[in-house]
């Protein structure tokens, strides 16, 4: 009985948009660029989260393992988060949104209101 009803309330919150399905599908790991020439951690950090360099192919580029590219990363709808994101190659922070499917999670920096994107495609490191 208790098990039932816990299931009713479960799919009542779904259905208000109150329990996301992002809960099961979580953004928090490690991902790697579609390019395969770097690893990012998504953690918490604070009520929201960020995402850190943990691995760059260029071996030149080494200085970038450990600087934070995700900032600030809030749920904005199921599978959805907006926040801030740092390009290294251009030295700049842009508007950042990142949408979450299975194991594919996108992310893309943005300039002028969203006029301006660039999006990168990751797949979940195992």
């Amino acid at each position: 009985m208790f098990v039932r009803l816990l299931l009713s309330v479960c799919a009542g919150l779904m259905a208000l948009g109150l329990l996301s399905p992002a809960a099961a599908q979580d953004a928090i790991g490690t991902w790697a660029r579609d390019s395969g020439d770097a690893h990012v951690r998504f953690g918490p950090c604070g009520p929201a989260l960020c995402g850190t360099i943990t691995w760059v192919k260029d071996t030149t580029r080494a200085s970038e393992i450990g600087r934070k590219v995700f900032f600030d990363m809030k749920q904005d709808g199921p599978g959805a988060w907006k926040g801030q994101a740092f390009n290294p190659e251009d030295g700049k922070t842009y508007t950042g949104k990142m949408t979450l499917a299975g194991d594919v999670l996108t992310t893309s920096g943005c300039v002028l209101g969203g006029l301006f994107c660039k999006t990168v495609v990751w797949s979940r490191v195992k």
